[in-house]
């Protein structure tokens, strides 16, 4: 909107975790809503109070027909897709729910900028997508033939649905592989959100692989920034002509990044941190890994810097105090 562009968002508010922080996350954006959001085909759009140039609607992409309506209507330059069901603990036991969301809802989204075209699909993948995976740090250009578990087979078929679809209809897509984001208004399944409601509650943490995990924690910022830097960083399908180091080099209109922090952290130090910003030691159950998990990740960010100039400028201790900050005021603790 800082570049003057007009924003349409669209959430479908699902229960995974308390809605309230998602009508807040609303309301922060000028958004009163009163009474529960009806899923729909947006035809009552509601209109921020705070920014002119921002609307919102509940839809869920698993509507097909609502979903191509709205991409109809509104004759969108570019779309960023985020919606996806996350949590790859959640994905053991509610396996039908990410192969609706994640499989069914981007293919549907395929198919409603197939129909009504737009300069770039730009759409967010995971570092899960590496899975097993040994040899770090981790680049594009690695195989990524061992998944870990379900969420991450749903985001590696996302990155094959879109390139077939670059492929077969010349649609511009760029898929993102995140790495571990965390910051203000996130995810309460997240590690940083759920310890930080833990040790403040004086309540243990159970800390798995005995803290000796390793992500590369990347912060909320940082990830929008990239974002940012990509939307008109539109892949032409001619890699000959392109500085292009992603991991396909075929003629398909298609990209994929690593984007992170370029840095892992043990998952200790990560608790160490937020204790000094809490002024509180944690209480731990030093515990085995769980099943799904893996012990590390760590991004090569060097094709997302080379093509775009990102370069992520938020270290562990900054986002971790930031984090603090808005949870105290918004727990009021």
């Amino acid at each position: 909107m800082d570049q003057g562009e007009s924003v349409i968002g669209i959430d479908n508010v699902n229960n995974y975790y308390d809605v309230n922080l998602k009508y807040d996350r609303l309301a922060n954006l000028g958004f009163q809503v009163t009474g529960e959001l009806k899923n729909g085909a947006c035809s009552d759009i509601l209109q921020s109070n705070l920014y002119p140039k921002m609307s919102f609607c509940r839809m869920d992409l698993a509507d097909a027909v609502a979903l191509k309506s709205l991409v109809k209507n509104e004759q969108f330059d570019i779309v960023v897709n985020l919606a996806a069901q996350a949590g790859v603990r959640y994905s053991l036991t509610n396996p039908d729910t990410y192969i609706a969301a994640n499989i069914q809802g981007f293919l549907n989204l395929l198919e409603a900028v197939r129909s009504n075209p737009v300069r770039h699909l730009v759409y967010a993948s995971s570092s899960s997508v590496y899975g097993l995976n040994t040899v770090q740090p981790f680049s594009e250009k690695h195989a990524v033939d061992y998944p870990a578990s379900l969420y991450a087979v749903t985001k590696r078929a996302n990155e094959l649905m879109a390139h077939s679809y670059a492929h077969l209809y010349g649609i511009p897509l760029t898929g993102l592989r995140f790495f571990t984001v965390y910051g203000p208004w996130g995810r309460p399944d997240m590690a940083l959100f759920h310890f930080t409601k833990e040790i403040l509650s004086n309540r243990p943490i159970d800390v798995f692989n005995y803290g000796e995990m390793q992500r590369d924690f990347t912060y909320v910022d940082d990830i929008v920034e990239g974002i940012i830097r990509v939307m008109n960083k539109i892949p032409n399908g001619k890699p000959e002509l392109e500085d292009v180091s992603s991991e396909n080099r075929s003629h398909a209109p298609a990209r994929i990044y690593n984007i992170g922090n370029c840095s892992p952290v043990r998952l200790l130090d990560f608790i160490h941190a937020l204790e000094d910003e809490l002024g509180i030691k944690a209480q731990m159950n030093m515990l085995p890994i769980q099943p799904g998990d893996v012990p590390s990740t760590w991004a090569d960010c060097s094709s997302l810097k080379n093509d775009t100039g990102y370069q992520p400028g938020t270290d562990i201790r900054q986002g971790i105090k930031k984090f603090v900050t808005w949870y105290r005021e918004y727990y009021k603790q």
